[in-house]
């Protein structure tokens, strides 16, 4: 193997001689920090090493065991951890971007503030991972076991979750606009106070979840489960609801202005009132609670803001002639039209 082939191969020397370039002592697993490394480490055994504050580029660590191993701070651009053993390992500040940890396990690991976007953790175990304050916008957790995970706080803007297992885990003040939850198993997680406008959770099993007081704004819930789930005080104004469940969830004080309710099973929800319900559009087959009536899409207005930027003068339109009157048709069914104009 030549160095102009590879950069510099450290990982397996530093093992084979038990030091690098003569810095490390009998019997210390501190692993000899140099400017850069890369190269091929593949499922080569580095638990419990001292990496903090290294910089990896480009380098291949599929199937490797780093149980433990400290990457605090460190650099590893580019490189390759597919089914890795990243096992309790210790990665918070790292900076990852175009990293892959496809497969790995990341069970117990703590991935605090690390700098994660576009990363792809595509069916990695991160069950009781921490990943609070973690920037990972437009990454990949795709079948991704994340059971009572951390991320409180963290960055998951347009992040993809399709599949995902976020039973137990906990997402207070999380930020994921856009996201894709689609066909989540989330039972019983943690969503208080997050902004998840825009975001997907079609064909979710929310069971037990926790929205109180989150952003839900133009969120999908179409055919979800959302039983016991708690929606209070949680912005739902122009959700798609249709056709979810959400037997004994909870709706007190929420938005659900514009909300389309269509198909939806709300028999069994508690804290509905027919003021939230007028304020929505439903239509013949959504399930109210006893007591409240459906009165169509009644609810939904039009409303236009128009902003003039200061310093400009709006000069009036010439005005147009008079159409001619339009021949009598029956009337229109009442269609679900909201338009805003910021």
């Amino acid at each position: 193997m030549s160095l102009s082939g590879l950069s510099i191969l450290v990982a397996t020397v530093a093992l084979a001689l038990g030091a690098v370039a003569g810095q490390a002592l009998a019997g210390d697993k501190q692993v000899a920090r140099l400017t850069s490394f890369g190269g091929s480490c593949t499922r080569c055994e580095l638990s419990g090493r001292n990496l903090a504050g290294a910089r990896i580029i480009g380098a291949d660590f599929s199937g490797a065991t780093l149980i433990g191993a400290n990457l605090r701070d460190a650099r590893v651009h580019a490189s390759n951890f597919s089914g890795a053993d990243l096992t309790k390992a210790d990665l918070s500040d790292a900076s990852m971007s175009g990293a892959v940890f496809t497969g790995a396990n990341l069970s117990s690991a703590k991935l605090r503030s690390a700098d994660a976007n576009g990363v792809s953790f595509g069916s990695a175990n991160m069950a009781r991972a921490d990943l609070s304050d973690i920037e990972a916008a437009g990454s990949v957790f795709q079948r991704a076991i994340m059971t009572d995970a951390n991320l409180r706080s963290a960055s998951l803007r347009g992040s993809n979750l399709e599949l995902a297992d976020l039973s137990r885990a906990t997402l207070t003040d999380s930020q994921a606009q856009g996201a894709n939850f689609q066909r989540t198993r989330m039972i019983g997680a943690d969503f208080r106070s997050a902004d998840l406008q825009a975001s997907t959770f079609a064909r979710t099993d929310a069971s037990g979840a926790d929205f109180r007081d989150a952003q839900m704004s133009g969120a999908i819930l179409v055919w979800g489960e959302f039983r016991r789930a708690s929606f209070r005080s949680a912005d739902l104004g122009g959700a798609n609801l249709t056709g979810a469940s959400f037997d004994a969830a909870d709706f007190r004080d929420a938005d659900l202005s514009r909300a389309l309710l269509v198909g939806a099973d709300l028999s069994g929800a508690r804290g509905l009132t027919q003021d939230q319900i007028d304020e929505a559009c439903v239509d013949g087959k959504t399930r109210l609670p006893k007591g409240l009536v459906s009165r169509g899409c009644s609810g939904a207005r039009l409303i236009v803001r128009r902003i003039q930027p200061a310093g400009v003068r709006m000069l009036p339109a010439i005005p147009m002639p008079p159409a001619a009157p339009a021949p009598p048709s029956a009337p229109a069914q009442v269609r679900y039209l909201v338009a805003t104009q910021n």
